[in-house]
């Protein structure tokens, strides 16, 4: 049977998830890209950008109905994807008092149960060789004060989709956890909150286009895990040297926070 070779990419309207648009745009075998994000105005700009090999789904992925919808698409389609890239997310670096009930709620549904349902759905319609790909973050290898839950929902990325892809590996799928430090994305800029207690300094900042490639190359060597960069690699290393409480510390200190 021929299928259609597609790639889903979520949050791809800007940032990390356009990165990852432009380096799959050429790939021969990808016969389309499905941009979803909630911004139609942008995800159109994309097709005047990129041109008929993008589609485009204007969908809120913090709401599971919407998730849902993207499952009945793929039932209309003869398609196999090789690439789902889960890049949709919600930051807001800040104490727990400066970020209201329903923000709470969003960031979890969407950097977490989002990301669950949609592979869920996208599963059955992968073949040996397919890809998962799972934005976690550097902010997953500790616990971090000031950030609490927003780096709970992606130490949950990183253990789930790393225990995942022992489950799949027996149909040659792929998932792989892509752990970035800090990049100049809108996520990071809105995530931004002025407040006495939150986060001021972001080392290692870097551009998200040499994350993106090095992610690629990573999933494209069945790893489990991406991290881009000396300071991530640094922070991933010393967490798994060093007891929590004390790398809590040293994250309080480095952005200056007394308690």
């Amino acid at each position: 049977m021929n299928y259609k070779k597609i790639a889903i990419i979520t949050g791809a309207n800007s940032g990390f998830g356009k990165e990852f648009l432009k380096l799959l745009i050429n790939e021969e075998e990808i016969t389309e890209i499905w941009a979803v994000a909630r911004n139609k105005a942008r995800l159109n700009q994309l097709v005047d950008e990129f041109g008929s090999k993008v589609k485009v789904f204007s969908k809120d992925l913090s709401k599971i109905e919407e998730v849902k919808e993207i499952g009945t698409f793929l039932s209309k389609e003869n398609v196999c994807i090789k690439y789902l890239i889960n890049n949709a997310g919600f930051a807001k670096f800040c104490s727990y008092n400066d970020l209201s009930i329903d923000e709470s709620i969003n960031m979890i549904d969407l950097n977490i149960s989002a990301v669950v349902v949609l592979g869920l759905i996208c599963i059955p319609y992968m073949q040996k060789g397919s890809h998962i790909m799972n934005i976690s973050s550097q902010a997953s290898f500790q616990p971090l004060p000031y950030q609490n839950i927003y780096s709970s929902t992606k130490a949950f990325i990183r253990n789930y989709t790393r225990a995942l892809n022992v489950e799949l590996k027996s149909k040659g799928i792929n998932a792989i956890a892509v752990c970035p430090g800090w990049m100049s994305t809108n996520l990071f800029k809105r995530g931004i909150v002025v407040a006495e207690k939150g986060t001021k300094n972001f080392p290692g900042i870097v551009s998200p286009d040499v994350v993106a490639k090095k992610a690629l190359k990573d999933a494209k060597k069945n790893k489990d895990i991406s991290v881009y960069g000396i300071n991530t690699k640094s922070s991933h290393l010393l967490a798994k040297l060093l007891p929590q409480k004390m790398m809590m510390k040293v994250w309080l200190m480095q952005q200056h926070i007394k308690e």
